[in-house]
């Protein structure tokens, strides 16, 4: 599911869509931009924090529980927290951009490991290199 609400809001859709289908927080993958990952990697895990991403704050607030599956793609950090705005809201350079593509690619390679419930198996492929 993709939301139509605004990123910070994205809690209200994944909740609804949760509760309509009787599906669990810990049930749920959320696929999202992670500055403190280098461009072009991904991160796959269960739980933790919002690391100040509005969208999975309003998500953690919603669910009341951290506990639900993250897909985190690496967008990289600009180098001055006063331009992480401008860089999240602009679109990427030719090259970051080339190397998110790969790393969406990977991620829907991994999603059949990540259906099937093998954690492990899923985690050694999306964090390989």
């Amino acid at each position: 599911m993709k939301p139509d609400t605004y990123m910070n809001l994205s809690g209200k859709a994944v909740a609804a869509l949760a509760q309509f289908y009787k599906i669990r927080p810990e049930e749920i993958l959320v696929a999202h931009d992670e500055l403190d990952i280098p461009c072009g990697q991904i991160r796959f895990k269960l739980g933790g924090g919002n690391g100040g991403h509005n969208g999975l704050k309003d998500i953690q607030a919603k669910f009341g529980t951290p506990d639900f599956y993250r897909l985190r793609l690496g967008i990289g950090h600009p180098g001055d927290r006063n331009l992480v705005v401008g860089y999240v809201l602009n679109k990427p350079s030719a090259e970051d951009r080339a190397l998110i593509d790969k790393a969406i690619e990977k991620s829907l390679q991994g999603l059949p490991l990540i259906m099937a419930g093998d954690r492990e198996a899923a985690t050694r492929f999306l964090h390989a290199k």
